[in-house]
């Protein structure tokens, strides 16, 4: 009996430092770091767009040039308990001022905060680890020309075992993957495959499309077997809608009227945008005419997922 106890003692602290090993905060490889290169502050403001950074960190109801203020504060509630969004301004002592680029990339790209802890997947490091290193040196250099906002956001409110950061190193582990989710277009239609590849881009990599319009598994990952199938909404009631090209739904939308209703807010129907997808939609509408066109392209040749799939 005690021999059965020490081997089970044995086992135990085994299995816990396996976990806390493979629970530790990964970051971006030596050769990868020195690959970064400092961005063009230019063509970051696009990506700014597409990433929909101001829809989360400005100020609620803000417009304008406010947009560029990115103090946090917005409280985002969830089944896992309330995230806070932090301040990503230029502030030195309170948002990301005192960053390098490689602590930029660490958190885009693998969830991971300069001071070495999980960051929890509320920001869609999962989306934004498809990002090309030129986006992310773009975008840093944008981020560097915005407001410093003086001011800490408030902390999560979030409970056991949820408040524990180190877990989320096991969760990365399964759902952070900076792979394509759809591997080639699948429209027996003519395809661009240039144009598909720019849509597929930006809606599974800035644009993290997925993360709302896609179903939960238990532990919060992405089910990429539903893609864009439509979600419960994550911070309320509601649904997120379907769209992919699935019949008697959002298939029937043209390629023309998905790019339309991106810059104009307006649906085929003449009904206007509503809801959380305001901001999204204003956000599009600040990107080229030809991003709106590959967005659209990439949508009306995924796999259509049907109602109760």
């Amino acid at each position: 009996m005690k021999k059965a106890l020490v081997v089970l003692f044995v086992l135990a602290v085994v299995a816990a430092g396996t976990a806390w090993g493979l629970s530790a905060p990964t970051q971006i490889s030596a050769q990868e770091a020195a690959s970064l290169k400092e961005g063009d502050a230019e063509k970051g403001e696009l990506v700014f767009w597409a990433g929909g950074c101001a829809s989360c960190h400005a100020a609620k109801g803000a417009k304008g040039e406010e947009l560029l203020k990115l103090g946090g504060g917005l409280r985002l509630e969830t089944p896992f308990g309330v995230f806070v969004v932090p301040n990503i301004s230029s502030s030195e002592a309170d948002g990301i001022g005192n960053w390098s680029l490689v602590d930029f990339a660490n958190a885009m790209t693998h969830g991971t905060s300069p001071g070495g802890e999980n960051y929890y997947p509320a920001f869609p490091y999962t989306s934004y680890a498809r990002m090309t290193d030129s986006d992310l040196g773009d975008l840093f250099a944008f981020m560097k020309t915005l407001p410093k906002v003086e001011g800490k956001a408030a902390d999560h409110e979030l409970g056991f075992p949820f408040n524990m950061r180190r877990g989320l190193g096991l969760w990365k582990r399964m759902f952070l993957d900076p792979a394509p989710v759809i591997a080639s277009p699948v429209s027996e239609g003519d395809v661009d495959q240039v144009i598909w590849d720019r849509g597929r881009y930006l809606v599974e990599g800035p644009g993290h499309c997925g993360e709302c319009h896609t179903e939960r598994d238990f532990a919060g990952g992405l089910v990429l077997s539903k893609w864009l199938g439509g979600a419960p909404a994550p911070t309320g009631d509601g649904k997120i809608p379907d769209i992919t090209p699935v019949e008697g739904g959002f298939g029937s939308w043209s390629a023309a009227d998905i790019a339309y209703y991106l810059e104009s807010g307006f649906t085929p129907d003449y009904d206007s945008v509503g809801g959380e997808m305001v901001h999204v939609q204003e956000n599009m509408a600040r990107l080229p005419a030809s991003d709106r066109e590959a967005i659209a392209a990439y949508l009306k040749a995924i796999p259509a997922i049907a109602p109760g799939n």
